[in-house]
């Protein structure tokens, strides 16, 4: 009998001791799952039994936990989480967010990630900060960026280009919900996108070819469509007025109804900016709508069409505005897409098209004047001439991506990424006046692979890309990316990051450098695509308690083989694009964000650009080998502090932007060549009235400042808007 007992002791003792199964999920106070937290299993004498990492839906599950042990889950940026570990349910652990919050972002992998562990430089605006900001266009929005410099040719919905990190305007690639949105050969307009809608807007700087192909010379930008997250719905409405005539309306209604969930907005912007025929006029209508088919699989739609009109009077400053000259666009983004996440495996088909009309115009002969200004002159008058160009693009993309992760106890975590894009560019350049229209079609193919090694404190991306494109044949580009944790915690002396990449660009040429049947813009079919090699590295610093985050990041690019006109005939000035350029730019970056008390936040960033042109054909002065690249500032940099209460909010935040190498276009003897340095503030305001009516406030260009920029455009006077925003 004793023999018996005994046996069952050892039986219960054994049994009780076994290893079980533990399973859980990690997400954040909102809900929103967290993938790739560090998931420690603790023994009860404080061993660790295993490590791993959350999946892309912020799942883990460990095989063989001991008894009485416990689940403790970090991530840089979160607050630490733990909880005993069971076998009978699922464990649900929730990171609260540190002061200075880690980004997940999609951009830098084309997987979720934490932004801390993909060593690319990202930049993330969330939907709460655009709200906050009160931009109505994007372009404003990314001033808050390192590395980035904006150039507006006037008032709100004027030609805006983006130059990021010393490269050309259109080395970047924009996308919307993943379907690309530039013009075939990296051109994009930020004229006409508005930040209607957007639950998300994210930046991620450096040569990105590897994974995006064409276009991704300095830098990705993603806009994400606003979801639906809420049982209940959740509507916006919004109008205000001010300066220059100025009026802005939207209103939409957003909602996760069972499987489904969904968004729709719709909006208008109106001003007549400062300029005689300087009037802006955009509507935006933007949605999304998802379901859920189960097994692990969904299916969205995101849509977002854009129409705008705007009044182009020239060069103000230097002479009398052009009365009737207009240009006006209307674009649209559509994009389809299923999604399956099974386990360790996951697989993403989807394909877009972004179609753009568009149509520059000036049919009144305006009478002949002579640039001047403060004593400069020119010494014959400027003719006007009419034009009437019509460019309709449509570029399709279609793309499927296949991602699988093993983790191994010994080895690290794996995650092997291939996917294959197909692009089919379609345009039409038409001249209304002459009757003429010049049809252009290429397709280009990418193919992927991305390798992702993933350990406790190191994080290693490689990746290389095989692209094909009817206009220069294939290239292949790589890329290849670390982090690394030399110091984790959120004390006093908190985390401490290294990290670096280096990476292949290219841009195929535009449609009108290839296929152009102008003399005087002859377009070639030889051209080579335009090349970068892009370097940077950086140490980023927690403090107090993940209250500041510093980070100082240094970079080199190298542009070559850009594209640009030479003339072939000096008698008829017959001109044709050549691979002529050659221009280097290397500097720093360096941004801090800080939450000093509750509510209360400030940020700022300062950016060398040391940029040069190293070969150039152009007789310019301003385009001449040794200059500084056109437009892009030695010195630059932001500052903003912000404050939210229960019931009120303020937000200020200035733009500061050295001295550039610009040109009067004007003949203006003697010639200005230089622009001078500008801050620019905006400060914005909001008050909760009742639980859904606030009274917003903004005022654009606090300070009056009266620069140009560029030469000949000056900006915008100080402008204030008020209004009412509503929500339930």
């Amino acid at each position: 009998m004793l023999s018996a007992v005994l046996s069952l002791s050892l039986f219960i003792s054994a049994s009780s001791s076994a290893a079980t199964p533990v399973a859980g999920s990690v997400v954040d106070s909102s809900g929103r799952a967290v993938p790739r937290a560090m998931v420690q299993v603790v023994q009860s004498d404080g061993a660790i039994a295993a490590s791993l990492f959350t999946d892309v839906d912020g799942a883990f599950r460990v095989a063989d936990a001991p008894a009485g042990c416990r689940v403790i889950v970090s991530l840089n940026g979160f607050e630490p989480a733990s909880a005993d570990c069971r076998s009978d349910e699922a464990l649900r652990l929730t990171l609260a967010v540190a002061p200075v919050a880690e980004d997940i972002v999609v951009s830098a992998t084309r997987t979720e990630a934490p932004a801390g562990q993909v060593a690319a430089a990202v930049t993330v605006f969330g939907a709460e900060e655009i709200q906050r900001k009160q931009q109505p266009l994007l372009a404003d929005l990314l001033r808050d960026a390192p590395g980035t410099t904006i150039v507006r040719t006037g008032g709100q919905g004027t030609v805006t280009s983006l130059f990021v990190r010393g490269g050309e305007s259109n080395y970047t690639k924009v996308l919307l919900d993943g379907v690309p949105m530039n013009e075939p050969g990296g051109a994009f307009n930020l004229s006409n996108v508005t930040t209607e809608n957007l639950d998300r807007v994210e930046f991620v700087r450096g040569a990105n070819s590897a994974l995006y192909g064409s276009d991704a010379m300095t830098g990705v930008i993603q806009l994400f469509t606003r979801r639906g997250r809420s049982t209940t719905p959740e509507g916006q409405f919004r109008i205000e007025g001010g300066s220059f005539d100025t009026i802005r309306g939207s209103g939409g209604i957003a909602a996760k109804a069972g499987r489904f969930d969904y968004s729709a907005d719709a909006a208008g912007l109106s001003t007549d900016n400062e300029a005689p025929n300087n009037q802006f006029r955009n509507a935006t209508l933007s949605g999304a709508f998802g379901a859920s088919l189960g097994d692990g699989a969904t299916l969205r739609l995101v849509g977002r069409a854009e129409r705008g009109k705007t009044g182009t009077p020239g060069q103000v400053a230097f002479g009398r505005p052009d009365l009737d000259a207009f240009y006006k666009r209307h674009d649209q983004v559509w994009g389809l897409s299923f999604d399956q996440a099974n386990g360790a495996f996951r697989q993403r088909a989807g394909y877009g098209i972004a179609v753009s009309h568009q149509a520059s115009t000036n049919l009144v002969l305006d009478p002949p004047y002579t640039p001047s200004f403060e004593g400069r002159s020119a010494p014959f008058e400027f003719s006007d001439f009419a034009f009437d160009s019509r460019t309709d693009l449509r570029r399709h993309h279609a793309s499927y991506q296949v991602d699988g992760t093993i983790a191994s106890a010994h080895a690290g975590t794996h995650v092997e990424t291939a996917l294959v894009d197909w692009e089919g560019e379609r345009a039409t350049l038409g001249d209304a006046l002459a009757g003429t229209s010049a049809p252009a079609s290429r397709d280009n193919v990418g193919l992927t692979l991305q390798h992702q090694a993933l350990w406790a404190r190191v994080f290693v991306t490689a990746g290389v890309r095989i692209e094909h494109n009817d206009s220069f044949g294939t290239a292949t580009v790589p890329r290849v990316g670390a982090a690394w944790y030399a110091r984790t915690g959120g004390d006093a002396v908190g985390t401490t990051r290294l990290h670096g990449s280096a990476g292949r660009g290219i841009k195929e040429p535009t449609i009108l450098q290839s296929f152009s049947t102008n003399p005087f813009f002859l377009g070639n079919p030889d051209l080579e695509p335009e090349r970068s090699g892009a370097v940077d590295a950086g140490i980023e610093q927690r403090l107090a308690h993940d209250r500041v985050r510093l980070d100082l990041t240094w970079f080199d690019n190298r542009y070559r083989d850009i594209i640009a006109l030479q003339t072939i005939d000096p008698q008829t000035f017959s001109s044709q694009y050549f691979n002529i350029g050659l221009t280097r730019a290397r500097g720093v970056e360096l941004t801090g964000d800080v939450a000093l008390v509750s509510g209360l936040r400030a940020s700022a960033g300062y950016t060398l650009t040391d940029s040069e042109i190293l070969e150039s054909t152009s007789t310019s002065p301003v385009f001449k080998a040794g200059n500084w690249a056109f437009r892009r500032p030695r010195h630059s940099g932001f500052a903003g502090v912000s404050w939210t209460g229960a019931r009120a909010a303020i937000d200020l935040s200035g733009s500061l932007v050295g001295r550039r190498v610009d040109s009067d276009f004007s003949s203006l003897a003697p010639p200005m060549l230089e622009n001078s340095r500008y801050a620019l503030w905006d400060l914005r305001g909001s008050l909760q009235l009742t639980r859904v009516i606030a009274f917003t406030g903004a005022v654009d260009n606090l300070t009056d400042s009266d620069h140009m920029d560029p030469l000949g455009y000056p900006v915008l006077g100080r402008a204030i808007r008020v209004g009412v925003r509503t929500k339930w």
